[in-house]
């Protein structure tokens, strides 16, 4: 995946997802937003999927650091963390957020991108260390 991290689990989805949630809140993000996709387009349209969640992950600290750096980097932000279930195994999948810096050009965000990138991967080292 170009734009992100992804890993897979033999876990069952619902206890991934409180995994990847205290994962998360151990390198300081908390979660700011969240979509059930399944229960949406269940909702919406009649469309049964496996479940899946969109985990809005923000690290306020570097949050603020990017927008003063880029104004406009709300667009971009939260941190989206995914976790949906494949059949038999869940799979977790992390933005890179040096995507923000290729999106944006704005080399500003760079040392904020790296710092959040090594937070999202030790959240998904964790996963792994516990899965």
């Amino acid at each position: 995946m170009a734009y992100g991290h992804s890993a897979t689990f033999a876990q069952p989805f619902a206890e991934v997802l409180g995994s990847v949630r205290e994962a998360l809140a151990g390198q300081g993000f908390g979660i700011v937003s969240e979509v059930d996709i399944a229960a949406t387009l269940r909702n919406k349209i009649g469309v049964e999927i496996e479940p899946q969640v969109i985990l809005g992950a923000c690290n306020p600290t570097f949050a603020n650091r990017a927008l003063a750096a880029e104004p406009g980097i709300g667009l971009l932000l939260p941190c989206n963390v995914v976790v949906r279930a494949t059949g038999t195994s869940t799979v977790v999948e992390m933005v890179d957020p040096g995507i923000l810096v290729e999106l944006t050009e704005n080399q500003e965000l760079e040392s904020i991108a790296d710092e959040v990138g090594l937070r999202l991967a030790a959240a998904m080292e964790a996963l792994r260390a516990a899965g």
